[in-house]
């Protein structure tokens, strides 16, 4: 917690998560990872050290600015179900409830400069989809003997697009991918089951929960129509992000008082998922990008074994965090 001039006039919360990836870092630098097969992959430590910064200056100038900023340094950002989500569940908004969070995150489609925004409905919410396809193995020439689950996968793997092609709004952006699959052993064996996994990205919440009901019936009606069963989890993720219309906008006019026109850009929708979404149903929230590029020359992306930034750009996020903390309370 820190605090300014008249604590109690205005509370804010500032996020910053800290975990890294299972992925054995690439880089030689002075401050590559010191442990084998995990590395900041996707900037969290860049977050931790902007937050850290803004902590420093702030205190320094603490006679200058106004009100009370809760620091949330946050674990967990990467996995379910959520750093975020825990924090909120033990209170991390409570006593005193913040009347707003913001967040930043490295984009390194954005050159060194330049920070990022959107309005409203910015990123997906992210579920993660378990499918277990119930057959009968047996020989593989003696198919008639049997109910393949490979078969029935297949089928199941094309006809489930259609829950986003016929089922949702065409304007309202869906994703359903499936990114594994695993049955049998050999060739010339039918498998028992064949094991699924797969994600679905929506950026509306009912939508959202009609999806999971049709790929739940879905699912389980095609399997028994082909001989088969299944078992369907979709444990419930992060939701969408949103950004809060009224604060984006404050955020956009301090960004260019801050750093100029020319440097803060409308974001594009984004189908990734972050669990900061988690504090933006709970609170107003302003979830902004600094850019990380080095003269607008992308290398390479987030979650990448070789990701790195270029290093000034942490100063462009202490600076932001700084003047949302300074800048004045409405009517001064």
């Amino acid at each position: 917690m820190l605090s300014g001039r008249e604590p109690e006039s205005r509370v804010l919360a500032f996020r910053a998560d800290m975990d890294a990836l299972p992925i054995q870092e690439l880089n030689q630098t002075p401050y590559d990872s010191k442990h084998p097969g995990v590395m900041h992959a996707c900037g969290h430590d860049v977050h931790t050290t902007c937050l850290l910064g803004a902590i420093r200056i702030l205190n320094e100038l603490r006679d200058e600015w106004q009100g009370t900023i809760k620091c949330i340094f946050q674990p967990g950002e990467e996995k379910h179900p959520g750093g975020a989500s825990l924090m909120i569940r033990d209170g991390i908004l409570e006593n005193p409830r913040p009347q707003a969070i913001y967040g930043l995150h490295v984009y390194p489609h954005l050159p060194y400069g330049v920070v990022g925004y959107r309005a409203g409905q910015y990123m997906a919410s992210a579920d993660e989809i378990y499918i277990t396809v119930k057959g009968k193995g047996g020989h593989a020439a003696l198919p008639h003997q049997t109910v393949d689950p490979i078969i029935i996968a297949a089928n199941l793997l094309t006809s489930l697009q259609q829950i986003i092609s016929r089922n949702c709004n065409p304007l309202q952006p869906s994703v359903l991918s499936f990114g594994k699959i695993q049955g049998g052993h050999v060739g010339n064996v039918i498998p028992d089951e064949v094991r699924i996994e797969g994600t679905l990205r929506c950026m509306d919440e009912t939508w959202r929960a009609k999806a999971h009901t049709l790929i739940q019936k879905h699912t389980r009606e095609l399997c028994q129509a082909l001989g088969g069963d299944a078992e369907v989890e979709i444990p419930m993720g992060y939701p969408s992000l949103y950004n809060d219309p009224g604060l984006t906008e404050k955020f956009r006019q301090l960004a260019v008082a801050t750093l100029g026109e020319q440097q803060v850009k409308e974001l594009d929708l984004r189908m990734a998922a972050e669990d900061f979404s988690f504090y933006t149903h709970q609170v107003p929230g302003c979830f902004f990008r600094i850019g990380t590029s080095f003269q607008d020359q992308f290398q390479f992306p987030v979650h990448n074994a070789r990701f790195d930034i270029y290093q000034p750009a942490i100063g462009i996020g202490v600076r932001m965090f700084c003047a949302i903390a300074m800048q004045p309370l409405s009517g001064e």
